[in-house]
């Protein structure tokens, strides 16, 4: 199958996805927060935060891998985005690294569908245009290695940042097609 084929953008609420896995945009702490994070925390119940407390952090650009507790996944893959503005130099590498840490954390443990939200977009100030080409240049890149990832859907709660990464998809398909 096509890589972009396998890639899928919609707009709603990650928690509501019935896939083997979503992913987390977490703080360092991993124990919740605001935002697409806050609302994982809140809809998995207190089981994740358990869990998440035996971790014991997650540095940025690294990914962990939790039980789904209350939400229709089985997983929650959590990765720590860069901070835009303080990582500077560093925050493409870093960005890149979270969605490539969480995809070898997929495969390692045969998760097959993965859905992921704007990491970095939110309260971390990634600028969403710069953010969604590095996202999904790094799991096309990804995909064309592996094919044992099935799905990746990108899940966006904004209209904007939606808007934005259905026309960079498009774009890729266009020049596929041209």
């Amino acid at each position: 199958m096509e890589v972009l084929e396998r890639i899928q953008i919609r707009m709603g609420d990650i928690t509501e996805l019935a896939v083997d896995a979503i992913v987390n945009a977490a703080n360092p702490t991993l124990l919740g927060g605001g935002g697409v994070d806050g609302m994982i925390h809140w809809a998995a119940g207190e089981g994740l935060l358990a869990e998440c407390r035996a971790l014991g952090g997650c540095p940025t650009g690294e990914a962990r891998l939790t039980g789904g507790y209350n939400l229709p996944c089985h997983y929650v893959i959590h990765t720590v985005g860069p901070v835009y503005k303080l990582d500077g130099a560093d925050a493409p590498r870093l960005l890149a690294s979270c969605y490539l840490e969480s995809l070898r954390l997929a495969v390692a443990h045969d998760i097959t569908t993965i859905a992921f939200p704007a990491i970095s977009c939110g309260s971390y100030g990634y600028p969403p245009s710069e953010a969604c080409r590095i996202a999904i240049d790094t799991v096309c890149a990804f995909l064309e290695k592996n094919e044992s990832i099935e799905k990746v859907i990108f899940v966006l709660y904004k209209f904007r940042d939606y808007e934005i990464y259905l026309d960079y998809l498009n774009e890729l398909v266009a020049r596929l097609n041209a």
